[in-house]
């Protein structure tokens, strides 16, 4: 399994005969070699994480799916204004929150299930060959200083119940929003579910370019019990294998 930093909250996973790409909105996308099968998702509609360019891929590959959050559903009218073509359209499956749905990828099985997102759209969680993913989409802890005590109930109660569903489980890889616009509370969200799930190497995302912020993480005393398991990530197109 390779694993490709591209921008803000978009990542490249690729395997023997598949890529899965997430949340790809811009930046330079890898070389994926034509004979694999793509896999592109996006977990909702912000502009950060989902732009209509991803399309023209149908053009370039001709093994390629689309998995969508259900927010981003267009209607055929909308679709040819924008440009979309039929080919393209013919490979998007929609998704919403809490389901769970097969594919074959790569001539291999692939299980997606998704969680509701405390933003928009939702979460995405794959198991492929043996390797579990977690992708957050915009499913974070989204707590502000400055807040009222009936938003920060509500954002607690929504994130926590999402994580739940979570606690226990393993996962190879975790993509998961670590975001400085949060001040102090930048870590609680990545914090929480590193402490109620096993996981093996979470990549932090959604950081806006402030790569510092992972050093930050990395040398606070609460990610002691993880530290280990935090990839850093120091710049756009950096792999690991």
């Amino acid at each position: 399994m390779e694993i490709t930093y591209i921008h803000h909250s978009s990542f490249l996973v690729e395997f023997d005969r598949t890529a899965f790409l997430f949340d790809y909105f811009e930046g330079e996308l890898p070389v994926i070699p034509k004979e694999k099968e793509l896999m592109v998702f996006a977990s909702h509609k912000h502009h950060d994480h989902f732009d209509r360019s991803v399309f023209r891929l149908a053009e370039e590959y001709p093994a390629v799916q689309f998995i969508l959050s259900k927010d981003i559903r267009m209607s055929e009218p909308y679709r040819k204004r924008m440009g979309i073509s039929d080919k393209a359209a013919a490979r998007i499956t929609y998704l919403g929150k809490n389901q769970r749905a097969e594919f074959t990828a790569g001539g291999r099985p692939l299980v997606v299930e998704t969680l509701a997102s405390t933003d928009e759209g939702v979460a995405f969680l794959l198991d492929y060959e043996g390797k579990s993913l977690y992708h957050a989409g915009d499913l974070n802890w989204w707590t502000w200083i400055g807040e009222t005590e009936a938003e920060y109930k509500d954002m607690t109660g929504r994130f926590k119940a999402e994580m739940e569903k979570l606690a226990g489980r393993h996962f190879d890889a975790a993509f998961v929003p670590l975001d400085p616009r949060q001040e102090e509370r930048y870590f609680w969200g990545l914090d929480y579910f590193m402490r109620i799930t096993d996981t093996d190497w979470v990549f932090p995302m959604h950081f806006w370019g402030d790569f510092s912020v992972i050093d930050r993480l990395l040398a606070d005393e609460v990610s002691g019990p993880y530290r280990e398991k935090i990839h850093k990530i120091s710049r756009r197109g950096e792999t690991w294998f």
